[in-house]
Order: structure tokens, then C-alpha cells, then sequence
């Protein structure tokens, strides 16, 4: 298992937070996501098949990309 951490600047209301932590929970393997309002973060717990680029690219799909450098 393991966990990435994420500032996601486009985080701006309380439906941006339901609408990552509803879809980033559909991608297998992902075992929890809590993203924050007002630390502007996505938390991510992961393991197998799952891997951090995926995270990623799901997070840019959704149009939440996270800021570079972690």
C-alpha cells in the first residue's frame, strides 16, 4: 500500500471534493482518497493494480491536476 499526497490548486467548493473523492474511489485499487477544501490536497491510498502515474492521470482527466513537485 502506499500514499501520495497532492496540492490541487483547482479545488474550489465542496463539489470539486465529492467529485474526486467519488471518482478517483472507482479506480481499482485505490483503497481510500480524501481531499480537502481548504488545504487545496488530494490524499491518495494505493496499491496494486493501481500506481501513482495512474492517480495522476486520473486526477487530469477530472480536470484536478496536481501541482508538480508534490
Amino acid at each position: 500500500m502506499e500514499t501520495v499526497k497532492y496540492s490541487v490548486p483547482s479545488i474550489h467548493c465542496g463539489h470539486c471534493v465529492k467529485t474526486i473523492e467519488m471518482e478517483m474511489g472507482e479506480v481499482k485499487g485505490v483503497s481510500r482518497v480524501k481531499a480537502d477544501l481548504n488545504s487545496k490536497t488530494v490524499e491518495v491510498d494505493f496499491g496494486a493494480p493501481a500506481s501513482e502515474e495512474i492517480v495522476v492521470a486520473t486526477l487530469r482527466e477530472l480536470n484536478y491536476p496536481p501541482e508538480t513537485g508534490k
